[in-house]
This record gives structure tokens, sequence and C-alpha cells, in this order.
């Protein structure tokens, strides 16, 4: 029996840490919304629309990048930066002066295209140096994600007064940095099989093995509940404090806590995964989730401040647990050659996914009362648990 290949211990530390530095300027627009709506005097609705923004430019991109082959076509790492690097750049368009809605919404979209270089990209560098314990690994990756996406709201919540264009400036030089970090210190992991030339059907194929079809079912059902839920714990803290007048709270930094309490629940779950199975744990996190989803109305409307934040991190830390199990049944279900396309096109998908609950969340805002809209993410998880179950029969 062949030993496992050693990898280097500085290996998966420089991938996770890689991770947080680029994805910070996936939420960006998000942290500085309102100085964004002030200065460039956008119309009421232009948080939907830039978070939408972004979703949609890391969809093309996924497309693009799967139809092409592109992370299993070309060295993972190279990838991974020179995205970094446009990305980083493309974050930094929206601190230029005179931008109306529709720059904002071109400079979003074309940073979304890169982190398709990014996210799946990172995953697929973890999972050709790791094929045992990737729960593991994936679980540390996406807390890395988790903690770049809430990253702008820690510094917009710190009362530093610092200009709006300075939490720009710095998601842009992590990305940056990440980026180079990267290419630098992580080379090409043992497991990884390129794949010699550019297969249009490989993007489809994969969806024919049943255990990976309901791995990605799964995935799509948690993700019409994750990003929904990130771009409007803002919103849902800004309504609650309007509601309970007696109740102050920072909701920059509290909305950093909520998202980035998922970080250390992506690794948790990855550890809990080796005892008790990956699909397992991941149903539980989504019956969890969805759940919170189904409670939400009571806790907004009769809750005192200490149980409301509580119930937020409560979900904040289910709504992302099961992220990096799925990604693990989706590689370990996938095979070596299109690892790196089945990753990537999963991601778009779920994230074409996104947008259709960020918007119909935003369009039932004014149409009923807002306590009662977020029921609405419930259908994700009950979904994604159909498919689950379905696979175990």
């Amino acid at each position: 029996m062949s030993q496992p290949p050693r990898i280097p211990r500085h290996v998966l530390p420089v991938i996770v840490v890689s991770q947080f530095m680029c994805t910070s300027i996936w939420f960006a627009g998000n942290g500085i919304m309102g100085d964004l709506v002030a200065h460039f005097d956008l119309p009421e609705g232009s948080l939907g629309h830039i978070t939408s923004a972004i979703q949609l430019g890391f969809i093309v991109g996924t497309l693009v990048f799967a139809l092409l082959n592109l992370a299993d076509r070309f060295v993972p790492t190279r990838l991974f930066a020179l995205s970094a690097v446009l990305g980083a750049a493309l974050n930094l368009g929206i601190s230029l002066d005179g931008l109306n809605l529709g720059w904002v919404l071109s400079f979003r979209f074309l940073t979304g295209f890169f982190l398709a270089g990014i996210y799946p990209v990172g995953m697929k560098i973890a999972a050709d140096h790791y094929a045992r314990g990737l729960g593991r690994s994936l679980g540390f990756l996406v807390g890395a994600l988790v903690l770049g996406t809430a990253f702008p709201h820690f510094i917009n919540g710190l009362s530093l007064d610092l200009e709006w264009r300075t939490v720009l400036y710095l998601t842009s030089g992590l990305a940056l940095l990440g980026g180079l970090l990267m290419v630098g210190l992580v080379g090409n992991g043992p497991y990884r099989k390129p794949s010699p030339k550019i297969d249009l059907s490989a993007m489809l194929k994969v969806f024919r093995v049943p255990p990976f079809r309901a791995a990605a079912l799964g995935y799509f059902g948690h993700m019409w509940e994750l990003y929904t839920f990130w771009a409007f714990v803002p919103v849902m803290l800004t309504a609650y404090t309007g509601a309970h007048t007696e109740t102050e709270l920072n909701v920059p930094l509290l909305s950093f806590a909520v998202i980035a309490i998922g970080g250390p629940a992506c690794v948790a779950g990855g550890f809990l995964a080796e005892k008790w199975g990956t699909q397992r744990t991941a149903a539980l996190a989504l019956t969890l989730s969805g759940l919170c989803c189904l409670l939400s109305p009571l806790v907004l409307l009769y809750a005192p401040g200490a149980v409301f934040i509580g119930f937020l991190l409560i979900w904040g830390t289910a709504v992302i647990a099961d992220s990096p199990l799925f990604s693990t049944l989706v590689a370990t279900n996938a095979a070596a050659e299109t690892k790196g396309t089945a990753l990537t096109v999963v991601n778009g998908v779920g994230f074409s996914i996104t947008i259709v609950s960020i918007q119909t969340l935003t369009g039932l805002q004014g149409s009923i009362p807002p306590y009662l809209s977020y029921t609405v993410l419930a259908v994700g998880p009950i979904l994604g648990l159909i498919a689950l179950q379905r696979n175990q029969t």
C-alpha cells in the first residue's frame, strides 16, 4: 500500500490566507453601500442591484472558465494570481469620481468575473493537494472566504473616520498580495491531472453521476439562502433598530460578526464531517438554517436585542457551515481531470440562483411586511434536503 504524498506544511495556510485576502473584494461594495449611494446619488434599491451585479459577473466568469476548462488546462496557481491582480484593479474602479449607477454596476460585474478565477480555482488547488481530509481543508478555505466577505463590514464599523475609498484601497491591496502569495509559495498538487484540450461537454458530463448530481442540488438549495442572507444582514439589523427604538446597534460591526462567525463554523463542520460523515453533517446544517428562515418573523418582531443578535449569530453559523461539505461531495464525485471544471460549473449555477433569490427578496420588500420576506429563503434548504434524502435511498 503506497504512502500518500507529503504536502509541505505551509501549503494549506498559504491557500487559506490567499483566499481570505482575495475574496475581500467580493463584498467591498456592500461594506460601503451608504457612502456609494450618497456620493454617486444612486437610486433606491441599489443594494440589490450592486450585489446582483457582482454575482452575475461571477456567474459569467464561471461559465467562461468552465467552457474553456481553464482551471484544468492551465497551472491553477497562475490562473488564481492573474485573476487576483485583475480583480483588485477593477475593485478600485468604483473609487473614481463622476460615476453613475451603470458604471458602478459595470465595475462590480467585472470584479465578479475575475472572482471566478479565485474562489473555485482556490478549491481546485486545495483538492489537488489533499485527497484525504479534503472536507477539513475546504472548511478552512471556505472559512477564509467568509472572513474575506465580512472584512469590509469590519473596516467600515471600526469608527476610524476612514474615507470610504480606503476600504477599496485596503481590499484591493490584500487581493494583490494574496495572488502573489499563491503563485509564489504554492506549486502544483500531487493529485492534479491536467486536461490537455478544451472539452465543451465536460461541464454537462459531470451531472451524469447520481451522487455528484445530489451534491450539486444540495449546494444549489444552500445557495438560494446564503448570499441573500448575507446581503440583507445589515437590512435586518437596521429594521430591528427602527422597530425597537430602545435598542442601539453598531450595524457594520454586527454585520461583520454575523457573517464572520461562519468562518469558524466552516472549520468546525469539516472536523465534524470526519466523525459524522460529510453528507450527514451538511444535512444537519441545512436543516438548522432552514429553521432559522422559518422562525425569523417571530424573532424580528418580538425578541429582545440580545436574543435577536444571538439568533442571527446562530443563523450565520448554520447558513455557511455546509458549504465546504457540499464542495467536498462535488470534488470527490468528479473525475480528477475535470475536477476544476466541476467545481467551477457548480459554483456558477449556485451563484446564478443567488441572483434570483436576492432579486426576489428585494422585490418582496415593498409588497409584504419585511419581517415575513425572509421565510422565502427556507425554500432552498427544503429542496436541498430532499435532494440529499433521495441520494440515500
